[in-house]
Order: structure tokens, then C-alpha cells, then sequence
């Protein structure tokens, strides 16, 4: 294998150094709100279910 971009001893320098920062507290919506929302967008504004195409 021809030579490295760097030196090994070097991998992960910057990702350690790096602050850790907490990640936000995610949750699903409640059931009730999920339903109205997704019957809003399928009944009332007559989207099709599914990703865009």
C-alpha cells in the first residue's frame, strides 16, 4: 500500500478534542396529535401518504 495521508498515531485528534455537547430528549408525538396531524394531511389536503416523489 502506498503511504499514508498522515500518521496513525495522529486518527481521532480533532474528535477528542471537541467539546461533547448533550443531544436533545426526543419523543413521539402522542398518539392522538400523530392521527389528527396525519388526517389533515391525507383527508383534508388530499396528499398521497408516503415521501414526495
Amino acid at each position: 500500500m502506498p503511504g499514508s495521508h498522515g500518521s496513525l498515531t495522529k486518527a481521532g485528534k480533532v474528535r477528542s478534542q471537541t467539546p461533547k455537547v448533550k443531544g436533545k430528549e426526543r419523543h413521539s408525538p402522542i398518539p392522538r396529535m400523530r392521527n389528527k396531524k396525519n388526517y389533515l394531511k391525507r383527508y383534508v389536503k388530499g396528499r398521497e401518504v408516503g415521501q414526495a416523489r
